[in-house]
């Protein structure tokens, strides 16, 4: 019965949520797949909006695209919804594992001293910075700069002019595109990304991760070099004792696909001093924001 199978996926979705969070996308996936071939093939016993109620459960359903009317096929989009999800969720794990890794970590010298920011090198990622300070904002604030005001991030950060929302999937997940400002004498040059970015909440801390994405949404844009974002992930946890305050955490691995000629030392000083330069913008913003 349809109460039955609800009953079934709820079951299977908390069991995931709370033991197997890796496993919980392609499990969700497979029963779609299974319940979708139910329908089409006629099954007297499944309503046809079965499919769509799993996509709901599971808070995966694309903000822009309405439940439809009638009987539900099996359609492209889903499964790429379904994909960009898992793609932030493996993301995340790998940014997991990265974080509990202790030893290995370079310091690199940055010229704002108050940005630790230190490196180190990993199979199928290469250089990895991460940047570590402590802001005086609490997490939700920080927060909702960081994901759910994300277009409006060049109206204070001024190394990038334009970033857009392609695709809402769910609450948690988008597909975005940055594309950085264009600066005098910079040797890299103007790039532009396409992402996914995922938004996790584990107890009091956030995760905000992001990653590459092939997706056909747009077309290299004239006067950029498309680069790509690795694995880029902030973790923002109230400062023990005092919840006012938020230790930010950043992992950042990108591949800025740059021209053979600029050596890559010149790169691999551009994005530790890119994290420092955004936690400043960042910093400023949130003063000025705070001041009446």
């Amino acid at each position: 019965s349809r109460a039955m199978l609800q009953a079934t996926v709820k079951l299977c979705c908390g069991i995931a949520h709370d033991h197997l969070p890796g496993f919980k996308i392609p499990a969700v996936a497979a029963i779609q797949k299974d319940v979708k071939g139910l329908v089409v093939r006629g099954s007297c016993r499944l309503p046809s909006k079965i499919p769509h109620y799993i996509h709901r459960l599971m808070g995966k359903e694309t903000a822009a695209c309405p439940e439809p009317d009638g009987d539900v096929s099996p359609s492209q989009s889903s499964s790429v919804d379904l994909s960009y999800i898992a793609q932030g969720e493996r993301a995340l794990q790998r940014a997991l594992s990265i974080l509990q890794q202790r030893t290995g970590w370079q310091a690199e010298t940055m010229l704002d001293a108050r940005a630790a920011v230190s490196s180190t090198a990993l199979p199928g990622l290469g250089k990895v910075f991460r940047a570590e300070v402590v802001l005086a904002v609490p997490v939700a604030r920080l927060h909702r700069e960081l994901f759910e005001r994300i277009e409006q991030m060049p109206q204070w950060n001024p190394t990038l002019s334009r970033v857009k929302v392609l695709q809402r999937v769910g609450t948690d997940t988008l597909v975005t595109h940055e594309v950085t400002a264009p600066s005098p004498g910079n040797l890299v040059g103007q790039r532009d990304f396409v992402s996914v970015r995922h938004r996790v909440r584990r107890d009091a801390a956030v995760y905000l991760v992001g990653t590459a994405t092939h997706a056909k949404l747009l077309p290299s844009q004239e006067g950029c070099i498309r680069a790509e974002s690795r694995l880029s992930c902030i973790v923002l946890q109230p400062l023990v004792g005092d919840p006012g305050r938020t230790h930010f955490t950043w992992l950042l691995s990108m591949d800025l696909k740059a021209s053979g000629w600029i050596p890559a030392s010149v790169t691999n000083r551009v994005l530790p001093q890119s994290q420092a330069d955004f936690i400043q913008h960042l910093r400023r913003h949130l003063a000025a924001a705070a001041c009446p």
